[in-house]
């Protein structure tokens, strides 16, 4: 059966490159800190992103979970975005886990905070108040079709969050989507940012993964945390393998996802009984609305031809990545059509 699997960019499987690299992995106990190959990636993430120091996790949700544990401490408040991913998708776990406060801030169209926004969140030295001690962005930005943030946003938000003594976290989960989008260099993107992680299993194709970056001392608290959360591996290089790899081969491929994603977005606009702002579309992520509770159906009936989409109620999101190719894209506007019009004409049952 024909499977087209736009769910998310992490249903992408590893390359033949990254399957050798995993196979002939140079090994050791990582949790001694001897692992060369876990050491190697470590290094070159670091050194990639312009940071002191890197640590490769088991995933994004612990990646941002260690870092906001490493920044603050049990009653302290942790700036988030109202829409992030910390703040809805990760289980609350920095609070079930850590004692730490999210505070939801109002986040644009473009997910990004106003100055008065954050200025206003924070809170006053005031032993009534749980402090202000970080700050988080996300970028680019799930919730808003993948957004990126451009470096003089970024800067204007961490002015007010340093003016306050906070730290400033980036989850950067798709952060090469927002890199390569504009054309840069990571380092430009976070030499005001405190802390970031970066998704090795998204859009890069790692079976599993990701980075957390800072100075050496915030990597080494964030060490104890992930050891503490249960996740000191042992001969990991097998993973970090793959993770040189792709940090190597993957990252400027990540523009054909984006081109991808365009057709897509432009192809939706034209399909009566849909709305989408397609010039919005800037990277990998596209969001688009339905008739209201139309859905659960629309996704139904994708799957009914072999397009794989998460289910949603008035709106629906398709991720593009390495493996959704041109004529998948044809496919499913296609498929989209005839759906929408049996919706339009109440023969969609």
């Amino acid at each position: 059966m024909l499977k087209i699997d736009l769910r998310s960019d992490t249903v992408t499987h590893p390359t033949r490159e990254m399957r050798k690299a995993m196979y002939e992995a140079e090994l050791g106990d990582d949790v001694y800190g001897d692992d060369p190959t876990t050491n190697a990636l470590q290094e070159e993430a670091a050194e990639l992103l312009g940071k002191e120091a890197a640590l490769l996790v088991a995933s994004g949700t612990q990646g941002n979970l260690v870092s906001l544990l490493s920044w603050a401490t049990r009653g302290d408040e942790v700036l988030v975005g109202d829409q992030s991913h910390i703040f809805l998708n990760e289980a609350g776990g920095a609070s079930a886990l850590g004692g730490l406060v999210l505070y939801p801030i109002q986040t644009n169209q473009d997910g990004f905070f106003s100055e008065d926004v954050i200025s206003q969140s924070i809170k006053p030295r005031d032993y009534h108040k749980a402090p202000s001690k970080l700050l988080c962005l996300e970028n680019t930005h799930n919730s808003t079709s993948g957004r990126v943030l451009i470096p003089n946003e970024i800067d204007s938000m961490v002015s007010v969050a340093k003016n306050h003594e906070m730290n400033v976290h980036m989850d950067g989960a798709r952060l090469f989507n927002a890199v390569v989008y504009l054309g840069i260099n990571p380092i430009e993107m976070l030499s005001t940012i405190d802390s970031v992680t970066f998704c090795l299993s998204k859009g890069l194709s790692c079976p599993i993964g990701s980075i957390v970056a800072g100075d050496k001392d915030f990597i080494d608290r964030a060490n104890r945390w992930r050891k503490m959360l249960g996740s000191g591996m042992r001969q990991v290089g097998v993973i970090a393998a793959a993770g040189r790899v792709a940090i190597r081969t993957m990252i400027q491929r990540l523009e054909e996802d984006h081109v991808n994603a365009k057709k897509l977005a432009y192809g939706l606009a034209n399909i009566s009984g849909l709305t989408i702002d397609a010039d919005r579309i800037q990277t990998n992520i596209v969001r688009f609305q339905v008739p209201t509770g139309k859905g659960g159906i629309i996704t139904e009936q994708l799957y009914d031809s072999g397009i794989y989409v998460n289910k949603g109620v008035d709106d629906l999101r398709m991720v593009t990545h390495r493996s959704i190719s041109n004529e998948d894209i044809d496919f499913t506007l296609l498929s989209m059509e005839k759906i929408m019009g049996l919706v339009i004409a109440g023969n969609d049952r």
